[in-house]
């Protein structure tokens, strides 16, 4: 049976706090250190790829970025979001959108996803693939992070692909070449610990 993936996220999204669900972080740390070392204009567009109500959006206004778009599958993410940031959230463009169906409008300095990647299947990637090359500036910057080859298994009730940094390479060096690489854990509230590859690409 097809997954209906925006009513699985909006279920979630109604039934758990921002505290209580699996990826949150109070401080993003290692996305953070990734986007302030690209080292952009505080006026260059980024984009943050499922974004949901996490915190990065936060950190970014607080670092005086200025153009920010923050995509999400699940309207009830964004709500809650907008929700926390009050009159900040008019300074942030809001997107609700499956990645897989997402035509870009412009073209982004960067784009960062932590935790949708790993989420697509091999079909699934060339979509993903495609609006990513489509929604890039030359020599633009992506921050990636994925569950890495030491991950679990499922997240979220969902199927995930796991990757090492060097498949991750793999995947993405015909158009981008590698700049920075890390592996992390994140530690879940309920005390899980799930291991994460993060890179950091520019755009050929």
């Amino acid at each position: 049976m097809e997954i209906n993936y925006k009513k699985h996220w909006n279920n979630l999204y109604n039934s758990k706090k921002i505290e209580e669900v699996s990826w949150y972080q109070k401080v993003p740390q290692s996305s953070l250190d990734l986007i302030i070392s690209s080292k952009l204009k505080k006026d260059d567009p980024i984009i943050d790829i499922g974004g949901g109500d996490s915190f990065l959006v936060d950190f970014l206004l607080e670092n005086s970025f200025t153009n920010i778009t923050v995509l999400d599958i699940s309207n009830n993410a964004i709500e809650r979001a907008k929700l926390r940031l009050g009159n900040q959230a008019n300074d942030v463009k809001w997107i609700i959108s499956d990645i897989k169906e997402f035509i870009p409008k412009e073209k982004y300095a960067l784009w960062h996803d932590r935790a949708v990647f790993h989420f697509m299947s091999v079909k699934e990637v060339d979509s993903y693939y495609s609006n990513l090359l489509s929604g890039l500036k030359d020599n633009a910057k992506l921050v990636l992070a994925t569950f890495s080859e030491n991950g679990p298994e499922k997240c979220c009730g969902l199927n995930v692909s796991k990757y090492s940094i060097q498949q991750l390479v793999d995947v993405f060096d015909k158009d981008f070449i590698e700049e920075k690489s890390e592996n992390t854990i994140h530690k879940t509230p309920s005390g899980k610990k799930q291991a994460f590859s993060f890179i950091k690409f520019i755009k050929k």
